[in-house]
């Protein structure tokens, strides 16, 4: 069933979809004590030039040997051939599922479009599990494709083929950067140059630096202008790869000459890249006329190029482990750890590190230690955010970042130094504005007042109260006594901070004060014993401070004019006679004009006694 299937989807394919190419990129870099190891096998049974076979092989294996001391860091497993692809393959028994497929195209003399296509999947765990020995490939269903274009055959195209690169881990090696550069992009008759600049490379030290290829469709047979370039030198290792044809179905791991239409290479190039250099031009060549005249060319397929070079540079990266906010606070707390593990030197020490909030700079810092390799540092810095209405905020960390987006730090990878995390501020809920409490003027418009009285129809022994909304907020200066509280101005408004999550609420009210009527006393003794010696009428006194007090005696003589300063102590200063003197024992009138407009005057009676 798996064939039927396959065989529709070639066909769908490749009458229903345009072709696309895929440029060989940086794909994957490995800082450290690395280097690699290539196997794999063709599928051609011969090679295809001048042979009258079509199809490809049923399976073909190859062995896996790493040392002891090679640890396994990463392993991908690439299958390609003629037509659009096949994504399931089977490896050791077990399917494999591509992760991705690139295809190329090419124009046939006869105006045909032929599509190859190359497939790859990360099968680091399954490496990890097999370990060495022997691993065949099966299942690669391109047969239909090939019988029923006869295009691939006729023009010596039909090829398949696999291999598995491994990156290791070897102790005993050099700090080295391998960087594997991945797609597919194809030269021919009709595009006879390719070249392909490798970036993000750095070179510490050009011993032992080499690059390996992965291609298809190479013919022995085949040597018309064929070169492979580096930064403008040919590259060759003969007597497996000659200059004028490297492309020709060996490979170098194995120094076999028979992996058919299928090049797994690898070149020194101690000679032909330099310290310091960022970049590497690989140039391949393909096409020249043969010796009666005929213009031919051999038509090759670059899978992946994979450089091992010795390098000595830090890879600062950072994470924002946490953000710790307070309820209506601005100010943010974060917590973030600065790696260096990608790496193949220490990252010095402080490395700058800066903050963003929506991209406007909130907040700097730098390491304190010399992060080793492998290594990470910790730290936290409270920032303060600009005042916005959106709860929702972007929080940018880049570390190599002197405030400018700019670094001062050589990298390994210089495009890994941020990351963010959306925050959300504590916001309360708006502001509850609660009833006025009232109080009786005691004097000067002060008054006692049990705060706590605000809260009687929903008591809460955790509210806190504050004389202002920034003590609330920064939780400064509560109030300690609730119950006996004498206010600071009229009308003066209190604050109440209630507990809940995760942000607390906020209560307002305003504390008022009214003159309530006066308590008049009905009698008095002025002897001088400190009890009772004056006519204290309660509510009056610095409350009521334009009033104005007439004492009268029984017959109804005026003998005594008060106002706020001068409270009635027995004494007569009103009259002809006894000015200064203390008055008899006796009841007296009184007439208590407020001079209150909500106030009418007031009269009665007040006994004195000695």
């Amino acid at each position: 069933m798996k064939k039927i299937l396959h065989s529709l989807y070639y066909l769908f394919l490749a009458f229903s979809f345009p072709l696309f190419a895929q440029d060989i990129t940086l794909f994957e870099q490995f800082n450290g004590r690395y280097d690699y190891l290539a196997i794999g096998n063709t599928l051609n049974p011969i090679e295809n030039n001048g042979n009258t076979f079509c199809t490809i092989l049923e399976s073909s294996e190859a062995d896996l040997n790493l040392d002891e001391n090679q640890n396994i860091v990463k392993a991908y497993l690439y299958w390609a051939g003629s037509g659009p692809g096949d994504p399931n393959v089977t490896l050791n028994g077990t399917e494999v599922i591509a992760d991705n497929t690139y295809n190329v195209g090419y124009t046939t003399v006869d105006n045909n479009e032929l599509i190859y296509f190359s497939s790859y999947a990360d099968i680091t765990d399954f490496v990890l599990e097999n370990g060495n020995g022997s691993y065949n490939l099966s299942d690669l269903d391109i047969n239909t494709i090939l019988l029923s274009e006869p295009g691939y055959c006729d023009n010596r195209t039909n090829f398949g083929g696999w291999a598995i690169y491994v990156i290791y881990e070897d102790l005993s090696l050099p700090l080295n950067q391998v960087s594997l550069f991945q797609g597919l992009q194809i030269i021919n008759r009709n595009v006879g140059e390719l070249e392909i600049s490798l970036n993000n490379i750095n070179v510490f030290d050009n011993q032992g630096a080499k690059i390996g290829f992965l291609a298809w469709e190479g013919d022995d047979a085949l040597n018309f202008g064929e070169s492979l370039a580096i930064n403008g030198n040919i590259i060759s290792n003969p007597p497996l790869n000659l200059a004028d044809n490297a492309f020709n179905g060996t490979n170098t791991f194995t120094n076999s000459t028979q992996f058919y239409n299928g090049d797994l290479d690898v070149y020194s190039i101690e000679n032909n890249i330099s310290i310091g250099d960022t970049s590497a031009s690989i140039t391949m060549t393909t096409g020249a006329f043969d010796d009666v005249g005929i213009f031919r060319a051999d038509l090759i397929i670059l899978n992946n190029i994979i450089t091992v070079l010795n390098s000595r540079l830090p890879d600062a990266t950072i994470n924002l482990d946490n953000a710790l906010v307070e309820c209506n606070d601005n100010s943010v707390t974060l917590e973030y750890t600065v790696f260096n593990l990608n790496s193949t030197e220490v990252l010095p020490a402080n490395t700058p590190i800066a903050f963003y909030a929506d991209d406007n700079l909130i907040g700097q810092t730098e390491t304190n230690i010399a992060i080793p390799i492998g290594g990470s540092e910790s730290g936290t810095i409270t920032v303060e955010l600009a005042s916005t209405e959106n709860p929702e905020i972007t929080i940018l960390a880049r570390v190599d970042d002197i405030g400018n987006m700019t670094g001062i730090v050589d990298e390994t990878n210089e495009t890994n130094n941020s990351n963010e995390m959306v925050i959300e501020l504590l916001r309360s809920p708006e502001i509850e504005v609660l009833p006025p409490l009232d109080a009786c003027n005691e004097g000067f418009e002060t008054a006692t007042f049990d705060l706590s009285n605000i809260l009687n129809d929903n008591p809460n022994p955790s509210a806190e109260f504050y004389e202002s909304l920034d003590d609330l907020i920064t939780d400064q200066n509560v109030i300690l006594d609730v119950t006996n509280y004498t206010n600071l101005s009229a009308p003066q408004t209190i604050y109440v901070k209630i507990p809940e999550t995760p942000c607390y609420r906020i209560l307002q009210f305003d504390l008022l004060i009214e003159n309530c009527p006066p308590r008049i006393p009905q009698g008095f003794s002025p002897n001088n014993d400190d009890t009772n010696d004056w006519f204290n009428i309660q509510g009056l006194y610095d409350v009521f401070t334009d009033h104005e007090l007439k004492i009268f005696n029984r017959h109804g003589v005026l003998i005594f004019e008060g106002d706020n300063a001068k409270p009635w102590t027995g004494e007569i200063n009103r009259g002809i006679n006894g000015i200064g003197n203390l008055v008899p024992v006796g009841t007296y009138y009184y007439v208590l004009y407020l001079n209150d407009p909500d106030f009418r005057p007031m009269a009665g009676w007040v006994y004195v006694n000695y």
